[in-house]
């Protein structure tokens, strides 16, 4: 009870974590999306503002300009002081007063304007003309002081309280639409969001789906408009998918290699256990028994460790990639070929060879050869020949063994490397099925392909080639 709480438990905890970390991508996405359309949008925003209010007061400034230069055409530029009455309550259209150099010239009681240094400056023309911010009567003006000659400026000014208001009222028009932008921007986000992700959360549904089933067979199905799209969440799709079916594959045959594997142990370990219970009987045995008893024993056991070590090594998989060398296959296929005759002693082996070198492990090759030659020998005719002819030229090397046997029929010759099988010519023979499986394996790992043929003369015929230049890897 207790280990089924607790394992609902940590499931339980498993499941939330794992969609806190979905939600958080998510979450985690949307904000960026938002945060960056936020940013574009206020920053064209704020600009806009810049430029609106550059504009404006380019445009007040410009009508100040304009109605400086009609007052001094009109010629009204002479004597000083107020040029329009109205200008001490501001009624106006704008507000022009004359001001001289000295500070002492009459006429200046009733200025209305400010009048600085900078004022008599200008009127001396010792400085330019400029534009000024100035307050009167709590109201903003605009001011242009220009000099109009003879040791006098010209200071107009007109309300700019209208022009603040209406900049104010476009920043403000202009940061609401950056609020609803921003929403906008975060929905936007949200939803892409949602939608760029939608695979993602497919590929986690279902990675979950097979860890909970243990079963490889499940798929990440994608709507038409989305696989057709081609973008890198569907080629991460397409690849998971193919990484499922390779899984799949691949627990397939480690699935048929154990029931394969039980299937052929199954045989002679139940003539080891029938020998070994006879021999327990020893006292009821003759000496000829007990010695066919302990002989048949031995044999089995061979056979049953030659069984082992080939499915150990199929099962691996792999080669020692740090025992490769240079060999030379030439006086590797003497090597194995006499060998064979002395387990073959009723079948000659010829050999024809060229001097050939290859990249490899010198007892990898020789298991392959070894394998090759025994099969040949064994499906030939007592005196029957095997001929063994290796050639190289330029870009590949073939190496071939031929027997006169029965051949390899045509339904057969797609099995013929497959593990454990073996044709009804083979069920009588001795042998697990392993044999021709392990060359190929062997033959793979050392960037060659082990291939059978139907020769029309008769007999089977097995080619080894190394095509081009020899690279040793995983099978």
């Amino acid at each position: 009870m207790k280990s089924h709480v607790k394992t609902h438990v940590k499931t339980h905890v498993k499941t939330h974590v794992k969609s806190r970390v979905k939600t958080r991508l998510r979450t985690r996405l949307a904000l960026v999306t938002s945060a960056a359309v936020a940013v574009v949008a206020l920053g064209a925003l704020a600009a806009a503002y810049v430029v609106i209010r550059y504009e404006i007061r380019n445009q007040l400034d410009l009508q100040l300009k304009q109605q400086s230069g009609a007052i001094a055409q009109q010629g009204r530029q002479n004597g000083t002081g107020v040029l329009y009455a109205e200008c001490a309550w501001l009624a106006a259209p704008a507000c022009a007063q004359v001001v001289p150099a000295d500070p002492a010239a009459p006429g200046q009681g009733g200025l209305v304007l400010p009048v600085t240094g900078a004022t008599r400056r200008v009127a001396a023309g010792t400085l330019g003309p400029h534009y000024s911010d100035i307050v009167r009567g709590g109201r903003s003006l605009r001011m242009y002081t220009t000099p109009l000659g003879g040791g006098r400026a010209l200071q107009v000014a007109v309300r700019s309280d209208t022009v603040e208001k209406g900049v104010e009222q476009a920043g403000l028009l202009l940061g609401a639409v950056g609020g609803v932008g921003v929403l906008l921007a975060a929905g936007l986000g949200y939803f892409s969001s949602r939608t760029a992700l939608r695979p993602v959360t497919r590929l986690t549904a279902t990675a979950e789906r097979i860890a909970a089933t243990r079963d490889p067979a499940h798929r990440i199905e994608l709507p038409p408009h989305e696989a057709a799209r081609g973008d890198e969440i569907t080629r991460l799709t397409d690849s998971f998918n193919t990484m499922l079916g390779e899984l799949e594959d691949a627990v397939a045959a480690q699935r048929r290699l154990v029931a394969d594997a039980s299937h052929e142990l199954r045989t002679p370990l139940t003539a080891l256990r029938t020998n070994a219970e006879l021999l327990a009987r020893a006292e009821r045995l003759t000496p000829a028994q007990r010695d066919r008893a302990a002989s048949a024993l031995g044999r089995q056991l061979r056979e049953v460790t030659g069984l082992v070590n080939d499915l150990i090594e199929l099962a691996r998989d792999e080669e020692p990639q740090q025992l490769v060398e240079p060999v030379r296959l030439d006086l590797l296929t003497e090597r194995c070929a006499a060998d064979a005759r002395g387990h073959w002693s009723d079948n000659p082996f010829t050999v024809d060879a060229d001097e050939v070198t290859v990249d490899g492990v010198p007892a990898r090759l020789a298991r392959l050869l070894a394998n090759l030659l025994d099969n040949a020998a064994k499906f030939s005719p007592p005196g029957g020949a095997v001929e063994v002819r290796l050639t190289g030229t330029t870009g590949h090397i073939d190496l071939t063994v031929r027997d006169h046997g029965p051949g390899i029929s045509a339904e057969d010759l797609p099995y013929v490397f497959d593990r454990f099988y073996r044709s009804r010519q083979a069920r009588a023979l001795p042998g697990s099925g392993l044999g021709l499986a392990m060359a190929r394996q062997i033959a793979r790992a050392h960037g060659a392909e082990l291939t059978a043929e139907r020769p029309l003369d008769g007999g089977a015929l097995f080619r080894l080639r190394f095509d081009g230049p020899q690279h040793f890897g995983r099978a």
